[in-house]
């Protein structure tokens, strides 16, 4: 039983989904960003879920049938190095489109730092199994806490429950004997440290 739910806990949190997680709250923070027109909202978040989930997600079964991973957990450091290559690439090309459709801001220090994140993590993971989960959802943490600090918003409901996931991630990929505790709260500190200084700046 408690596999499982660390299994759906691992699936929910995974990391290629953090992005589109991490633009919802933003656009529902009660910053102003809250009050750009629908229209632009749903480019976005096509752009983000396309270039972040979608096309990442779909390079996994010709990694795969090219023998190129061993399976989709990509149990070992240097099985993760190219498909963390390749998820950088496709999010540095979603950076490129916001940017090029005018998006600017918190939305765009938002990418810039995940991709920041993402290629750390690749150069990492080359010679250590650091938690890309944990770099996930600490980066969506650390960029709701740098809204509460750069415009005063009262985020304290969003971040608790933020940090409460952060502990369910974590504690998942511990039990499903995926990383050690060391990599897992490096890649929380990683993930948190570089995102929220990015939007904070």
């Amino acid at each position: 039983m408690m596999k499982l739910l660390s299994q759906i806990i691992s699936y929910l949190f995974h990391p290629m989904l953090m992005a589109s997680l991490g633009i919802f709250l933003i656009f529902n923070s009660g910053t102003h960003i809250a009050f750009i027109p629908i229209e632009a909202k749903r480019v976005i978040y096509l752009t983000v879920i396309l270039n972040t989930a979608i096309l990442p997600l779909s390079t996994l079964p010709l990694l795969y049938q090219f023998g190129l991973i061993k399976s989709f957990q990509m149990e070992s450091a240097r099985e993760r190095t190219l498909p963390v290559l390749l998820t950088c690439f496709f999010y540095f090309v979603c950076y490129m489109l916001l940017r090029r459709i005018g998006v600017t801001g918190i939305i765009i220090s938002f990418m810039l730092a995940t991709i920041i994140a993402i290629a750390g993590a690749g150069i990492i993971t080359r010679f250590w199994k650091i938690s890309i989960h944990t770099i996930g959802i600490g980066g969506v943490t650390g960029a709701i806490m740098a809204l509460t600090y750069r415009y005063g918003v009262d985020l304290n409901g969003m971040l608790f429950l933020l940090f409460l996931c952060s502990g369910l991630v974590a504690s998942a990929r511990l039990y499903l004997g995926a990383h050690s505790p060391a990599q897992v709260y490096a890649g929380f500190i990683w993930g948190f440290a570089i995102v929220f200084s990015s939007v904070l700046l």
